[in-house]
């Protein structure tokens, strides 16, 4: 049986614990040197982020997050054993886990963070595809030449390098196509490197529910519990044309993902079409401070990673989704791009209020779309609002503060409803 040890990366026939060093944090499976297609997902990345940078904190649970009336945005496994879960209501976290420290987010250092692990990336393949700051696929298929070793041991080393070089672990799941990996990799969290390979794959999804498929959210569930699917096994009983005549898309889909089918390529060259924010409520609400707090941080966080990654946008839109799960879009169109969060919550701020009362909400969120480089941002200015260029001109100020000062330096009263 082909296995590697994670430690040592020594590579061996079989064995619980690697011949080299003596690790049991050894990874076996018929086709572990054959299979190409990866998902690699950080651990726990902004609070292990936090552990990092501040020793004070490696025991003890983090969360990350608001003040008293915000939000859950992650938390550390420490935490999460107590059941504290990210979009939970943050006072709803402090009573599972009132020792907790809670920290605010430092979403520029996360990015950066992020580059440094893509860096790693790059050096083993070309064919990475983000799908956040945290979290990538990646295709190694033909660079075991290039590297001298099988795209098995390229991952372990990547994850070995990200704990060695910036203290922070990952987890790997390692299968032939995208939706396996993307499952695998949550299989053995934190620190785990899981394998589904070609012959086991019908046998591994055979009693799987169909909530394993991302994107598959309560909503989803519930038409597919109507028609009497909860299971893979529960799909592979329909025909691809019922299943696309009763679900459309997503029936043609599902009828590929039951038999563990996935033609999407790992590709890196779609360029980032939005930038969004959002997040379910632990309880569906209708409070308006509530909800404005949410939309400011939501609008601070989309601004940060549109700075931190150069880019603006032309369309602000909101997304809310009532409590029956009927979901309101609405968009707007810029004179000028922005990737400024005082602009992005004042045109999401206006779209909620033409949308009138209508929750309460179970899920609120806004994002930018029609993507440009920085450059093109915020040029002309608002001739029907003379207070956006001064406005524009504290939020670069108070960015800069921020960077080297760190976050806390300087919070709006907003941030804390």
């Amino acid at each position: 049986m082909p296995s590697l040890c994670r430690d040592c990366l020594t590579q061996f026939d079989a064995g619980r614990r690697c011949p080299a060093c003596g690790s049991p944090r050894v990874v076996s499976d018929p086709e572990l040197f054959e299979l190409s297609i990866a998902h690699m997902d950080c651990d726990a990345f902004y609070a292990s982020v936090e552990k990092r940078d501040n020793p004070d904190l490696a025991d003890k649970p983090v969360i990350i997050g608001g003040g008293k009336r915000g939000v859950v945005s992650t938390a550390c496994y420490v935490a999460r054993i107590r059941g504290v879960r990210s979009a939970m209501p943050m006072f709803k976290a402090l009573d599972l886990c009132p020792d907790a420290v809670v920290v605010k987010p430092r979403m520029s250092v996360y990015a950066e963070v992020s580059r440094e692990i893509r860096a790693m990336m790059d050096e083993l393949t070309p064919a990475i595809e983000p799908l956040s700051l945290d979290e990538a696929f990646l295709d190694l298929s033909g660079t075991q030449k290039l590297h001298g070793a099988p795209p098995a041991v390229m991952l372990a080393r990547l994850v070995k390098r990200m704990k060695d070089e910036l203290g922070l672990t990952g987890s790997i799941g390692l299968s032939h196509n995208k939706f396996l990996a993307k499952v695998a990799s949550d299989l053995d969290k934190p620190r785990g490197f899981s394998v589904i390979s070609r012959r086991d794959t019908a046998a591994f999804l055979e009693n799987k529910s169909v909530r394993l498929i991302w994107g598959i959210g309560p909503a989803a569930q519930a038409s597919l519990e109507k028609a009497g699917i909860r299971t893979f096994s529960d799909l592979l009983r329909w025909e691809q044309e019922a299943l696309t005549e009763r679900f459309g898309s997503m029936g043609y889909r599902l009828w590929h993902l039951a038999r563990g089918q996935d033609k999407r390529r790992v590709s890196n060259n779609e360029p980032m079409k939005s930038i969004s924010n959002e997040t379910t409520f632990y309880e569906d609400t209708s409070n308006p401070e509530i909800l404005d707090g949410h939309l400011w941080r939501m609008a601070e966080k989309v601004a940060d990673r549109a700075k931190a990654k150069g880019l603006a946008g032309r369309v602000v839109t909101l997304k809310l989704k009532r409590a029956n799960h009927a979901i309101l879009t609405r968009r707007i169109s810029l004179r000028d791009a922005t990737q400024m969060a005082d602009t992005i919550y004042r045109r999401s701020r206006a779209l909620f209020d033409q949308v009138g009362d209508q929750g309460p909400y179970r899920l609120l969120g806004c994002g930018l779309s029609d993507l440009c480089p920085e450059e093109e941002a915020d040029k002309s200015g608002d001739l029907l609002d003379p207070g956006a260029v001064q406005r524009s001109d504290a939020e670069r100020a108070t960015d800069a503060i921020r960077k080297r000062f760190g976050t806390d330096a300087i919070i709006k009263g907003r941030t804390l409803r």
